[in-house]
């Protein structure tokens, strides 16, 4: 095997190794990284970027913060995996620290954001025939139009962007789609089958899409009101990054299920859960459900310290301030180019106009300004830096942004 450290091009050679060994399922920037710390990232030919994509929200503490590396590093010394069939001494304290911190009564450990959602969506449907009483075969999920909850086939086939959708059927039924922000057409959606109601407090890979006030609070009213499961995808919204613990707590409600993922393990190791209240989660008996790596002692330690970092150190705060500081400052910042600056807290997006020529060329330009931003949905780019950003941090990325937008 070639030795590609001694290469003098190695960032063009691992980029042609991924090209001709890879699944091309993706289209990254041309940027190899090599290294990490707090909200910077280093390339393999030692140029920094300050990083506003976070892993899609995965490193909300920060690249390779060292609490949380400190605790991985000790758990993996002791002990990384046992399966369910035996218990461990990390599972029940990450039970008992989740629960207290987000207020659920109970909560199923698995891997994956799309792990956590297929989880749900079991759980709905379980619940809906043996507690609501909806005839077998039957349940029903209202999903919203432009969602993005995972990659499995049940969950792509109710996506309608035809990139995550097309020619990957047949698929699973029972799924309705609304459109998002729009309380009218839920409540008509809503039947005596509906098992739940699936959404995001914030679509973040169809652009950071905020939905109207109050759009959340009345879901929460017509699922309460039609004995309906109100499931809150979390996975990107969830752990501070809109400047509150969870999302949910904008509109001051409380969902049946929440999905968590992504920063509950910091970036350090794949960990998600689903949230409950004691009725839903109730459903599930011995043998329904699981994961062999789900709630194994070395993600159980990982996350258990990235919750507690994300607290003490006041990163949900910092979020919020620094969030609406950046948010000005990008939206002073915009071209006739920009159509909108919107998000909430360090959840945000510029939107370009369709003339604008796309967002990939800006991101490009401002990868040689030092900053790593990913396009999505081709007009949008998505900023979501680590939520220990600081003011001076948010000013310097707003400046980059003066001076790549077309």
């Amino acid at each position: 095997m070639n030795d590609l450290s001694l290469s003098p091009h190695l960032a063009e050679d691992m980029i042609a190794l991924e090209a001709r060994y890879g699944a091309k399922n993706y289209k990254p920037l041309d940027v190899v990284l090599t290294r990490g710390q707090g909200v910077w990232v280093w390339d393999v030919d030692g140029r920094r970027y300050l990083d506003c994509l976070s892993a899609y929200s995965a490193v909300n503490q920060g690249h390779c913060h060292p609490a949380i590396l400190a605790a991985m590093v000790e758990q993996a010394g002791r002990l990384t995996l046992t399966s369910r069939a035996f218990r461990n001494d990390q599972l029940a304290p990450f039970y008992e620290e989740l629960c207290a911190l987000t207020g659920s009564h109970k909560a199923l450990p698995m891997n994956s954001g799309a792990e956590a959602v297929e989880s749900a969506l079991k759980v709905a449907r379980k619940w809906a025939y043996e507690v609501k009483g909806v005839p077998d075969g039957q349940a029903e999920v209202i999903v919203c139009a432009d969602n993005f909850h995972g990659r499995t086939i049940a969950i792509v086939g109710f996506s309608t962007d035809p990139t995550s959708h097309d020619h990957f059927g047949p698929f699973p039924p029972g799924f309705r789609i609304v459109p998002f922000g729009d309380a009218e057409a839920l409540a008509q959606a809503i039947t005596p089958n509906t098992a739940a109601f699936l959404v995001e407090p914030i679509q973040g890979e169809a652009g950071v899409i905020v939905p109207p006030a109050g759009y959340l609070k009345r879901a929460r009213e017509l699922c309460t009101q039609h004995n309906v499961l109100l499931i809150l995808d979390e996975i990107q919204t969830g752990l501070g990054r809109t400047g509150k613990l969870l999302a949910e707590e904008h509109e001051g409600i409380e969902a049946d299920l929440t999905l968590i993922g992504k920063a509950l393990s910091g970036g350090f190791y794949p960990v998600s859960a689903v949230l409950s209240n004691a009725e839903a989660m109730s459903v599930l008996h011995p043998g329904e459900h699981g994961s062999t790596f789900g709630g194994n002692p070395l993600a159980c330690a990982v996350a258990r310290a990235a919750l507690r970092v994300l607290v003490e150190e006041g990163m949900i705060d910092n979020a919020a301030q620094v969030g609406a500081r950046l948010q000005a400052n990008l939206a002073a910042a915009a071209t006739p180019a920009v159509k909108e600056v919107r998000g909430r807290g360090l959840m945000l997006a510029v939107e370009l106009h369709p003339e604008a020529g796309g967002a990939r060329r800006v991101c490009e330009r401002l990868q040689t300004l030092g900053l790593l931003a990913k396009e999505t949905h081709e007009h949008t780019i998505r900023i979501a830096p680590p939520l220990i950003l600081t003011p001076d941090q948010a000013d310097w990325i707003a400046e980059q942004f003066a001076k790549a937008l077309p």
